[in-house]
């Protein structure tokens, strides 16, 4: 295990362009981004600055988000909208491109929340439509789509780890689709009510992806009640041996927080 950082929101004193670089002095070799413009398809000289920005830093990118809407406003993700399927298929070709140019592996796929007056199943279909789209793009480079618990959002759907794996099993079950995988986020299912000890000795150990904060309050490790250290050596014993992203909102100045972090098993 390796730490990584998330760089759209830890560092967000700095300009985005300037993030990559800020963790690589702050001694990490790798850096995740939520997507970093608020619309589905950049330009292209601003996609050229964010991978020029990448490079510089000499840091490996090793997760990228696909566009998930306004998040500010309160969106979740495209995934399951089905008002939405242009804007998302759109997106995905240029966060493919984006990770061939710097090496990315890993696609995070935001569900999405329910949207009134559209049938949720009719909303499952089209996130299982859109999620092989992407699980087939991402493969040109041989990478993985992830799909994530995600918490505050009460329509959001996919809450627990239970109920995100039933989405990646459908896909592998009914599409033939194998780079698919679960993102643990230990912060969202704490926050959510799951089981975090035996999720992360269990299926935890199989995960494809993995982000941390402290609970209650998304802050650095220590500001919260998690056994951090404990639930990251439980992932070990279970089989996960990937990068572990910050993923926390720093009480202090982001260069500050790093002090306790647990050491990793």
């Amino acid at each position: 295990m390796e730490y990584a950082v998330n760089c759209s929101i830890m560092f967000k004193e700095l300009p985005v362009l300037e993030r990559a670089k800020a963790a690589a002095d702050a001694g990490f070799k790798a850096v995740e981004f939520w997507w970093p413009w608020d619309v589905a398809v950049p330009e292209r000289e601003d996609i050229d600055a964010f991978v020029a920005s990448i490079r510089d830093a000499g840091v490996q990118l090793i997760g990228l988000n696909f566009f998930a809407g306004d998040m500010p406003g309160g969106e979740r993700g495209l995934v399951s909208l089905p008002s939405r399927v242009d804007d998302f298929k759109a997106n995905v070709p240029v966060a493919v491109e984006i990770g061939r140019e710097l090496g990315c592996k890993a696609f995070n796929a935001l569900y999405g929340l329910r949207q009134e007056g559209v049938d949720a199943v009719v909303q499952d279909a089209v996130a299982i439509d859109n999620l092989e789209f992407a699980a087939k793009a991402a493969a040109e480079i041989g990478a993985t789509v992830l799909v994530e618990p995600v918490s505050g959002a009460a329509e959001y759907p996919l809450k627990t780890a239970a109920q995100t794996l039933a989405v990646v099993e459908k896909l592998k079950a009914e599409r033939g689709v194998e780079n698919v995988g679960f993102l643990c986020d230990l912060y969202h299912l704490a926050a959510n009510g799951d089981d975090v000890a035996a999720v992360a000795a269990g299926d935890g150990g199989a995960a494809a992806h993995c982000q941390i904060a402290d609970f209650p309050g998304r802050g650095e490790p220590g500001t919260g009640d998690l056994d951090i250290a404990g639930l990251l050596a439980s992932m070990k014993k279970a089989g996960y041996d990937g990068w572990v992203a910050l993923e926390y909102v720093p009480t202090v100045a982001t260069a500050d927080s790093f002090g306790n972090l647990p050491e990793l098993p």
